[in-house]
């Protein structure tokens, strides 16, 4: 693995801990959870690459976010997450 590779698979982890935070809490809505563990489970496909796997997510996550019933301390760890993935480049 190249170094660059290596800050980007680290960035990854730590949005994926981030995201698994907020799918564990219950004080975020179901449908939230929801969204926020498929995104989980399409960060951790391994046969796409990193990058679309991350763009892909921050679309998903963008459209969660603008959501009215999210608490906002929750809204703000996902911003927290995407932006872990924006910087992620191939």
């Amino acid at each position: 693995m190249t170094k660059k590779q290596l800050i980007n698979e680290n960035k990854l982890k730590q949005a994926l801990n981030i995201l698994k935070s907020v799918a564990d809490s219950n004080s975020v809505p179901r449908n939230i959870r929801k969204i926020v563990k498929e995104s989980i489970i399409m960060l951790n496909d391994t046969e796409t690459s990193i990058s679309i796997r991350a763009a892909n997510v921050i679309a998903f996550l963008e459209d969660i976010s603008q959501d009215p019933n999210m608490p906002s301390y929750s809204r703000v760890t996902i911003w927290s997450a995407v932006s872990n993935l924006e910087s992620i480049r191939e």
